[in-house]
């Protein structure tokens, strides 16, 4: 029985080249050791859903669009009378991303979606949190090629964190380097 299982672009390129670069750059006694890609988590706040939850439904039609995998719908916590939240409102969306999803994400986020952003200087390099995490923000999510601009009905932000297997930040900043992730000097 032949497998012919779809082995994402990203994950040849770590299995072939990266994982053998951070084995030398780090001097791993284990093959274990080496970082890799965990999850990557996408969330969206919806901070008009306080007026309007249709809002988020279609947010949650735009996150979808984008990671390709249906995401869930947060609620508040807690009242907060000042934002004009109740408990258990619908306040955003999230996803996570593991496998070939998040390596395809990955591959759109680095090679499509970043070089779109306007006036786009480099990725902060200091916005790892001390496990080997990264974070960041984007402004808007018409970036991404799956979105079609005339059809959305407003443009939100989004985090994106990517979650290694890092023991440290310069294990994690070496792994995201080698996947051409575009760091600020």
């Amino acid at each position: 029985m032949a497998d012919t299982a779809y082995v994402p672009r990203l994950r040849t390129q770590y299995e072939e080249t990266i994982k053998g670069a951070l084995r030398e750059q780090f001097a791993y006694t284990n093959v274990m050791q080496t970082p890799k890609l965990e999850k990557i988590v996408l969330n969206m706040g919806v901070g008009e859903a306080v007026n309007d939850t249709k809002k988020v439904r279609a947010a949650a039609a735009d996150l979808e669009k984008i990671a390709g995998q249906k995401p869930v719908i947060t609620h508040a916590r807690k009242s907060i009378a000042t934002f004009k939240v109740r408990e258990n409102m619908p306040i955003g969306v999230k996803v996570t991303l593991r496998s070939v999803r998040m390596y395809e994400f990955l591959d759109r986020l680095v090679n499509i979606a970043l070089p779109r952003v306007r006036d786009f200087r480099g990725l902060n390099p200091n916005s790892f949190d001390g496990r080997g995490n990264y974070a960041m923000g984007i402004k808007e999510h018409i970036i991404f090629p799956e979105i079609i601009y005339d059809q959305i009905e407003q443009v939100w932000g989004m985090d994106i964190i990517v979650c290694t297997t890092a023991q440290t930040d310069d294990e994690a900043r070496a792994l995201l380097k080698a996947f051409n992730f575009p760091f600020r000097q």
